[in-house]
């Protein structure tokens, strides 16, 4: 199907918004009429803008307080209406929008109302424009979908249609199974938008907390079959009114926006992009690093032994079990400093997983490699983190180590067998678009997101993962972004004894972060301990939770750069230690200490 934007659902310029749903892929906007008043740019400049584009004008809105009013109000309002048809004969829009009143003087009048819009259909007729009525959540006397198209229903003018919102209709409850009985004729357009499940005023729910499909709690796949099961042959179009998004880039803003519409399509299975290929396995983690000598060191205490170079890049492996870190000390990394940079995902079909994320518009990254050098896919996340689709050791299909020359390398191994989880921070306008990215595009099952506390604000926390846990990421998002040394990335690597695990890394010269006492008083005032057990947990710094399927024990390292490693021991526990977040957090700041980068 076609899809759309308003332009109210971007920031910047009118031309930068208009520029940037072209370049993301939309076929059409909605001109939202500020963003029009503000432009320097005439109708008629904004009509060519758009043809260039390859945009159409699909709808013009708002049209606000036209039905219902006292007869001297209804007169002003078609005096200013004949001049919004014009403009939009002007502008090449021939749809606008019709929002139900909530003026003071508008009454509790259906057959009023159906006689207003009616004429003002009229007048629309005579310069070849549609009225689409829609039903404000917050209407004064007209709030449902239904209600307004009993409205239109009444009225019967060709040139009278409505427009459904989900927005309006789902914040409401309203069971959207009744649009079945509108004629698709009938319906206008369609306008979507997703939202947390909030209970708070609609009208402020509406203005600041509205998001792009699949990433709130609405059922808009339910809402949109019912649509098209009506014969419905417009758009699926986005107006969504979001606080981040309009001070977010307009462009990396459009492309998750047409990413929820293509998965929305799959959903309701009116598209078919490539299928997911779940990933597998974390084949490894890449720190990029402008000296790799302290890096090095942390690893090396952590029990891992650098065991291949690459041929052609400054790159290092070091392994111990499955567990896999690469150190690259590229120049790139003069301009960043130590960071995350890259994951390897294990996929059982590498080329079918980069199909998949080009479909949704993941950027493919180009990759500069030798000739000999494994072709091996990547795309970027949205935080800038490259994903390596990898088949480790498997006949016939590309393989990353064999990139890799073999050398000997001595290390006591600490009983790190694997990654357990990964830790992205997302920069703080992109957080949404990160979780609907990881479940998408790479096919993971996106958990509950969750708020942690911080001494300076709050940290949402949400994770991805594939079924058997063999893949696991935390996205984060910090409440201080300026504080590397709090909302660095980290990577959690599995052992089965974390004690042990914890005292070779620091006989080894290893900087265990230091956790408060009265941390684990509080442990002994909600859990017993065998003797001796809590008195290790406090040497070590080694933190402690449980849930209905096991226990978790863990503990962290120093910082080095913008990365940190945690020693994590989960028996059973299928969580990451949520409950002991805050007091992590609050190690980190007080601690500050960056052992290299």
């Amino acid at each position: 199907m076609r899809t759309s934007i308003a332009t109210v659902s971007l920031s910047g310029s009118l031309t930068e918004k208009l520029t940037a749903a072209s370049r993301a892929g939309f076929d059409g906007v909605e001109i939202f009429e500020n963003d029009l008043l503000a432009s320097p740019l005439s109708p008629e400049e904004v009509r060519a803008r758009c043809a260039d584009l390859g945009l159409s004008v699909d709808l013009y809105q708002p049209m606000r307080d036209i039905e219902a009013v006292p007869a001297e109000e209804f007169a002003r309002n078609l005096r200013r209406a004949r001049h919004k048809f014009e403009l939009m004969r002007r502008l090449g829009a021939d749809t606008v929008l019709v929002c139900s009143s909530v003026h003071p003087l508008a009454v509790d009048d259906d057959a009023l109302a159906a006689h207003h819009l009616s004429q003002l259909a009229d007048l629309a007729q005579e310069f070849g424009v549609r009225v689409a009525y829609e039903a404000l959540a917050w209407g004064r006397h007209v709030n449902t979908y239904g209600h307004a198209w009993r409205i239109v229903e009444a009225a019967d003018h060709p040139s009278l249609g409505t427009c459904l919102d989900s927005f309006h209709i789902l914040s409401r409850g309203c069971d959207p199974r009744a649009i079945a009985d509108i004629p698709g004729e009938k319906i206008f357009f369609l306008q979507l938008a997703d939202a947390p499940l909030l209970a708070m005023d609609v009208l402020q729910w509406s203005r600041h907390y509205r998001c792009f499909p699949g990433q709130g709690g609405f059922d808009l796949a339910g809402l949109v079959r019912n649509v098209l099961h009506t014969g419905y042959d417009g758009p699926l179009s986005l107006e969504v009114f979001n606080d981040v998004f309009r001070q977010a880039e307009a462009g990396p803003t459009a492309v998750d926006a047409h990413r929820s519409l293509l998965v929305l399509q799959e959903t309701v299975g009116i598209a078919t992009p490539p299928a997911p290929v779940v990933p597998t396995g974390v084949a490894f983690a890449e720190l990029l690093t402008p000296d790799a000598e302290p890096v090095a060191a942390v690893l090396g205490a952590l029990g891992f032994a650098r065991t291949a170079r690459h041929r052609t890049k400054p790159v290092g492996l070091w392994q111990q079990g499955e567990a896999r870190i690469l150190v690259n000390t590229s120049g790139a990394a003069r301009r960043t400093g130590t960071g995350l940079a890259a994951i390897g995902l294990e996929s059982p079909d590498p080329a079918g997983a980069a199909r998949r994320a080009e479909a949704l518009l993941a950027p493919v990254l180009p990759r500069r490699r030798a000739a000999e050098d494994a072709p091996l896919d990547a795309v970027a996340a949205p935080d800038g983190t490259e994903l390596f689709f990898c088949a480790t050791d498997r006949p016939g299909l590309p393989n990353w180590r064999a990139d890799f020359t073999d050398e000997s390398g001595g290390s006591c191994a600490t009983g790190v067998h694997r990654i357990d989880h990964l830790a992205l921070t997302q920069p703080w306008h992109h957080f949404d678009e990160a979780a609907l990215f990881h479940r998408s595009v790479l096919g993971l099952h996106a958990q509950e997101s969750v708020d942690v506390a911080d001494p300076y604000g709050l940290m949402r926390s949400r994770a991805v993962t594939n079924a058997d846990g063999s893949v696991r990421i935390a996205l984060g998002v910090g409440a201080a972004p300026t504080d590397d040394t709090v909302h660095a990335a980290h990577i959690a690597l599995a052992t089965d004894d974390v004690v042990a695990a914890a005292r070779r890394f620091r006989e080894a010269g290893g900087r265990l972060l230091p956790i408060p006492a009265n941390y684990h008083d509080d442990l002994a005032a909600r859990h017993e301990f065998a003797d001796g057990e809590l008195e290790t947990y406090r040497e070590l710094g080694i933190l402690y939770d449980r849930d209905a399927h096991g226990e978790f024990r863990h503990c962290y390292t120093m910082t080095v750069g913008r990365v940190f490693f945690e020693l994590v021991q989960r028996d059973g526990y299928r969580g990451y230690g949520a409950q002991n977040a805050p007091v992590r957090l609050a190690a980190q700041h007080t601690a500050r200490a960056v052992i290299g980068g």
